[in-house]
């Protein structure tokens, strides 16, 4: 009886997923015929249930390596596309690259993980693929600022690249930082007029990197500025303009200062 009753409770722990060896002990000698067929069948059964389920985690695995796979490939593609973008202007190219470098070190200085850092990243590499169906004569050489007529398309950027990028899902927050990243802290950017904290940490990180490399490139109508020219142009604006803590993260980003996470671990220590 004692043998049966441990039979049961094993079967029951196999039931609720506990699976262990103690099955085997039942189909000794010493146990009943019927418990040792039982027992038996048991084993056999676990065997083969285990045997699915690595089969089913191979898969797994697999789908997964498959799936990483395709989104960097997506990326790869997405990102060749903002590339050759930026290449139709000889005063942009090399601009989405660019921003998305400050940007990490400005994200990495605020004590941002390495995940949060990816996603800016890619919001900076993907953060003007929305211009992608101006016109050419928006790339040309003109001696001055842009015309109102181009002014409105170029508005309107933000909100095309994220709508060519809706479907990546796996882009997370970097989909928003595109959405985001000509908005202001006093609500007059654009597209959507959103304020401070409305907007996405990682689009007002973006913003900073966006307008440094602005001011400092060549541009048909203005020479670039000299690095601390531009910084001091985002201290002058920031809360309005630009967010205040990543205008300060930047500034401490080029005047060498620790990050906010480095500085916490030495406080710690």
């Amino acid at each position: 009886m004692k043998s049966i009753d441990r039979l049961v409770e094993i079967i029951q722990e196999i039931s609720s997923g506990e699976y262990s060896n103690d099955i085997m002990g039942l189909t000794c000698a010493d146990q009943p015929e019927m418990v040792q067929t039982i027992a038996e069948a048991m084993g056999l059964m676990m065997v083969k249930v285990e045997a699915r389920e690595y089969r089913l985690e191979l898969m797994v695995e697999k789908l997964k390596a498959l799936n990483e796979k395709i989104k960097r490939n997506t990326i790869q593609a997405v990102s060749t596309m903002a590339h050759a973008l930026a290449a139709r202007d000889a005063y942009t190219e090399g601009h989405a690259a660019r921003v998305a470098d400050v940007a990490c070190k400005i994200a990495r200085q605020m004590g941002l993980t390495e995940e949060e850092i990816e996603f800016v990243r890619l919001g900076g590499i993907l953060h003007d693929i929305g211009k992608i169906g101006f016109p050419d004569r928006l790339f040309e050489a003109h001696a001055q600022k842009n015309p109102s007529d181009l002014v409105k398309q170029i508005t309107r950027h933000p909100s095309t690249g994220a709508k060519i990028l809706e479907d990546l899902d796996f882009l997370g927050p970097a989909l928003e930082y595109v959405h985001c990243h000509h908005e202001r802290p006093d609500g007059k950017g654009y597209p959507r007029h959103l304020k401070a904290e409305q907007i996405p940490l990682g689009a007002r990180i973006l913003a900073v990197a966006d307008a440094f490399d602005a001011m400092t490139t060549d541009r048909p109508y203005q020479k670039g500025k000299p690095p601390e020219v531009a910084l001091d142009i985002l201290k002058k604006s920031a809360g309005e303009k630009w967010d205040d803590r990543c205008v300060s993260a930047f500034d401490a980003v080029l005047n060498g200062a620790k990050s906010e996470s480095e500085a916490d671990e030495h406080q710690n220590s």
